[in-house]
């Protein structure tokens, strides 16, 4: 019990070498997503962490394998939409996000993992109606 104990420290330890990139890339204000301002605060609360390049890093994710997972949602997430860059999609590319925001924000964000640790970032339904309504998408 105690070799076990002690590997698993060991691997602890040296997982921590493994850095992965904690980055807010710079990018231009006038192309962040324009919302009326209730929507916008919606989005800051529940998506930036993860939809933006304003993510606010906790300190668990300096933490491996926490910041593996942490930085793979990140980028994971900023591919599929990211409002700091909302200005460089097509209008196809957005109409089209904005029907994914719209389902993502009935059916799966924010992510129950992401829930946990932030409790702020619940949408209630209300918001939920604020963001169908915004979007222009009905169900």
């Amino acid at each position: 019990m105690k070799n076990t104990l002690l590997i698993i420290f060991v691997l602890f330890i040296a997982a921590q070498i493994i850095q992965t990139p904690r980055d807010n890339p710079l990018s231009d204000p006038q192309k962040e997503i324009q919302a009326p301002k209730e929507v916008h605060a919606v989005l800051k609360k529940a998506c930036y962490d993860c939809h933006s390049n304003q993510v606010q890093y906790p300190w668990y994710a300096n933490v491996a394998p926490v910041s593996w997972m942490i930085s793979r949602h990140v980028d994971t997430a900023r591919q599929w939409v990211n409002f700091s860059v909302w200005e460089d999609y097509t209008q196809e590319e957005k109409e089209k996000k904005l029907k994914e925001i719209f389902r993502a924000a009935y059916a799966a964000m924010p992510l129950s993992s992401y829930m946990a640790m932030h409790e702020k970032a619940n949408i209630t339904m209300e918001e939920r109606k604020l963001i169908r309504d915004w979007t222009g998408v009905r169900k």
